[in-house]
């Protein structure tokens, strides 16, 4: 494993306590980041906390309610304290929570699901970036990466919600991008990364017909990992990741076409 260096660094990781958010806390307390996990699963949290120990931190958290999303905010920047006097600050989000919705043509989708899946693919990472950015921008520095996926550039049949939430999380991390490149000198980045599908929880919610297509896609014939996201996340989360914002970061084994 290649050291990306986050010693010193606090970092909130929704959906954090499995999957692709727990990847991405390990990899980052590895690196010497303090990580909270928010997560509306309390069992999870807690065997999560189990497994990463030192470094970490745990929220219960309902990303998809604004008031619990400040509150959690607030609370967050009390437990980094709690930990060091000195690190009252929020330098890392990552933006990962997320659910896929039924797998059905568009036409049958039922409106309640597709609202559901938007609401917490797409609306709940805009309150929370638009909870956490204004304590960014008040230290200075920031790190905002958000688990998008290659279904938001491509499209996938039977899967119209996931789809269009998706792509709009890319156009939200575009636009978000693009309005904190200004200010405190350059030193608040958003990006996204554009995963094909790994074998995480998040294959519950799929029919096996639509498993087998997404593997289909995929020129390497196998899923990612979560570790070789939790990697590229790293290294978007960093310092070294300095003049990239605003931009969309492919880890699709080959299916991309742009």
């Amino acid at each position: 494993m290649n050291h990306i260096d986050l010693k010193g660094r606090n970092a909130i990781i929704t959906g954090g306590a499995r999957g692709i958010g727990l990847a991405c806390a390990k990899r980052f307390i590895s690196s010497g980041a303090t990580v909270m996990l928010w997560d509306i699963d309390a069992s999870a949290l807690q065997a999560a906390k189990a497994e990463l120990g030192a470094g970490a931190l745990t929220s219960l958290v309902d990303i998809s309610n604004d008031t619990a999303v400040t509150a959690a905010t607030l609370a967050s920047l009390e437990a980094f304290a709690s930990q060091d006097s000195a690190s009252t600050r929020i330098d890392i989000l990552i933006n990962n929570a997320g659910i896929t919705g039924p797998n059905v043509k568009a036409w049958d989708y039922p409106p309640a699901d597709f609202r559901k899946v938007v609401e917490l693919d797409l609306i709940a990472p805009f309150v929370v970036s638009r909870a956490v950015v204004p304590h960014m921008i008040e230290a200075g520095y920031g790190r905002i990466v958000n688990i998008a996926s290659v279904a938001g550039k491509e499209g996938n049949p039977n899967a119209a919600a996931y789809s269009a939430a998706k792509a709009g999380l890319i156009g939200l991390t575009k636009s978000l991008g693009k309005e904190l490149a200004a200010l405190a000198g350059g030193n608040i980045l958003c990006n996204c990364v554009t995963p094909a599908a790994a074998e995480t929880d998040i294959f519950k919610q799929m029919s096996a017909e639509h498993i087998a297509f997404m593997k289909s896609k995929i020129p390497m014939n196998r899923f990612v990992q979560v570790d070789e996201i939790a990697a590229m996340v790293a290294w978007l989360a960093s310092s070294d990741c300095s003049f990239s914002t605003g931009g969309v970061f492919d880890i699709s084994g080959g299916r991309a076409t742009y």
